[in-house]
C-alpha cells in the first residue's frame, strides 16, 4: 500500500486518538479531492501541487484526469461507477482497469445501491468482487445517507469478503455525507485490518477529528488545507 495508508494504519494502533497525531500524520490520512464536473486542468494541477506540499495520501480525481495527475508526480485515486453506482459491472471493471493502466494507485467504487436496498446481496457482492480484481486497492463507497444500519452492515461485510481495502461512507453527491456514527458502525463491522474512509461534508479540523476518533483511517475532503490550518490553530 502507499505511504499514506501506512500512516493511517499506525493511527489505528494509537486507538484513533486525534490528540496525539501530528499535522503531517493527519495530512497522510487525507485524499485531497476534486470531483467537480467543472474542474479544469489548471485546477487539477493546483490540487496536485497542494498534495505534494502538504503530504496528502492521494489526490482523488475523476477518471479523465488520472493520467494528467500521475504526470504531476502524486499518488492518484479515482472513482468508478460514480456517483450513482448503477453502471453495469462490466463497465465498472473496464473503468477501473483503464484507470490502473493510466497509473491510478487506488480505486473508489460506488456499489450498486439499488440492489443493496432491494436485498439482492449476491448482485452487490459480485459487483464489488469484480472491481476488486482490477489490480489496485479498492475502496467501496456505501452511500450511507441512503441506507439503514442493517444495510450498512451488510455492505461492509460484503466488501470485506470481496477483498476490498476500504469501505467508504459517501460520494458527497447524495443527500448527506459522513457521520461519526456511521464511521463507528463501519469500523465495528470490518475490524482493524481493513480501512474506513470518511467522505462527504468534512470541512474543518473538528469534523476530521470526530471521524478519526470514530475509527476512520482515511479522510476524503476538498478542504484538506483548511483542516490542517485549523489543526495548527
Amino acid at each position: 500500500m502507499i505511504a499514506g495508508t501506512d500512516a493511517a494504519l499506525r493511527a489505528i494502533s494509537l486507538r484513533m486518538d486525534p490528540a496525539i497525531l501530528t499535522p503531517q500524520e493527519v495530512a497522510a490520512l487525507i485524499d485531497h479531492t476534486l470531483l467537480k464536473p467543472e474542474a479544469t486542468a489548471a485546477a487539477v494541477r493546483k490540487l496536485c501541487a497542494e498534495a505534494r506540499e502538504h503530504g496528502f495520501a492521494t489526490v482523488c480525481v475523476n477518471p479523465y484526469w488520472v493520467e494528467f495527475a500521475v504526470a504531476e508526480g502524486v499518488a492518484v485515486a479515482t472513482v468508478v461507477g460514480f456517483p450513482l453506482g448503477a453502471n453495469a459491472t462490466a463497465i465498472k471493471v473496464a473503468e477501473a482497469e483503464r484507470a490502473v493502466r493510466a497509473g491510478a494507485a487506488e480505486i473508489d467504487m460506488v456499489l450498486n445501491v439499488g440492489e443493496l436496498v432491494a436485498g439482492n446481496l449476491r448482485a452487490v457482492a459480485e459487483d464489488i468482487r469484480a472491481v476488486v480484481g482490477c489490480g489496485a486497492p479498492v475502496k467501496v463507497i456505501l452511500e450511507t445517507a441512503l441506507l439503514n444500519d442493517e444495510q450498512k452492515r451488510q455492505a461492509c461485510e460484503l466488501s470485506r469478503q470481496a477483498g476490498a481495502a476500504f469501505v467508504k461512507t459517501s460520494t458527497g453527491f447524495a443527500s448527506g455525507g459522513a457521520t461519526a456514527a456511521d464511521v463507528a458502525l463501519m469500523r465495528a463491522v470490518v475490524g482493524a485490518k481493513m480501512g474506513v474512509k470518511a467522505s462527504g461534508g468534512i470541512r474543518t479540523w473538528a469534523d476530521c477529528r470526530a471521524m478519526i476518533a470514530a475509527g476512520a483511517n482515511r479522510i476524503g475532503a476538498s478542504a484538506g488545507i483548511a483542516i490542517l490550518q485549523g489543526m495548527r490553530g
